[in-house]
């Protein structure tokens, strides 16, 4: 079992964004004897998969709507396969974006690195 400060410190968050998903209702941690919240490893492995989301962009929406849809049961599986399809599209392009824009940079770095090296004009 961890503490609210474990779990920041484990996943490189804040106790505050810990009580936001708590808030929002996109993690249930446990309560102990004095009411502090404790998390165990399921609840880890959880905020791991949610802080994936958050990094590709899945608005807080979607994944409160996920939390939900999950907490309902087996019965909610197609709709939650939907919502992660839908996200993948997005994340597949974001990676395209992502790939033209480490062009630019690229060629732009070698403009920069001809200029330097040899006094060519930047582009």
């Amino acid at each position: 079992m961890y503490t609210i400060s474990d779990v920041a410190k484990l996943l490189g968050i804040t106790a505050h964004t810990l009580r936001y998903y708590e808030k929002e209702k996109i993690i249930a941690p446990i309560r102990n004897a004095n009411g502090e919240r404790v998390y165990d490893d399921s609840n880890l492995a959880w905020l791991r998969f949610v802080m994936r989301l958050k990094q590709t962009q899945m608005p807080i929406s979607q994944i409160r709507e996920y939390a939900h849809l999950y907490l309902e049961g087996e019965h909610t599986a197609q709709a939650r396969l939907n919502l992660l399809e839908d996200h993948r599209i997005s994340v597949q392009s974001q990676i395209r974006n992502l790939t033209a824009t480490e062009k630019v940079l690229k060629d732009k770095i070698a403009a920069y690195k001809d200029f330097i090296t040899k006094g060519t004009g930047i582009r």
